[in-house]
């Protein structure tokens, strides 16, 4: 999976990410450090990536609706320090079936991962691909 790290997240969920097959960009990396959420978005959708976030601003299904984008995954620990991010994300991408999630909407918290998708439900995939 194409992934844009955004800057609120540990940059050590990256590597984890890499050694599990995946292409990661972050947000420091592209130069991206404290630009406004419509640059990051921007970027992450002109590249096709897909968007992991604390970000709430992303969570608005209104301007941000599923199935008109790449992907958003909202990480939502209710006491988020780097070690608990860092191994939550790592769990969620090993385990979870993520190959429905490009065009989706996701929110992952300790103890769920929700998975809202666009109208099209049975293609599970993002409207560009």
């Amino acid at each position: 999976m194409k992934i844009k790290l955004d800057e609120n997240l540990p940059f050590q969920i990256a590597p984890r990410l890499r050694s599990l097959g995946h292409d990661v960009h972050t947000t420091p990396e592209e130069g991206l450090s404290g630009s406004d959420d419509d640059h990051i978005w921007n970027a992450t959708q002109r590249e096709g990536r897909f968007l992991l976030t604390q970000d709430l601003d992303f969570s608005d299904a209104r301007k941000f609706a599923p199935g008109t984008h790449y992907g958003i995954a909202l990480i939502r620990l209710r006491a988020p320090n780097r070690d608990d991010l860092v191994t939550r994300t790592e769990q969620v991408f090993r385990f979870e079936d993520i190959s429905t999630w490009p065009g989706s909407f996701v929110v992952v918290t300790e103890q769920k991962v929700r998975v809202r998708r666009g109208p099209d439900e049975s293609a599970h995939r993002s409207p560009f691909s």
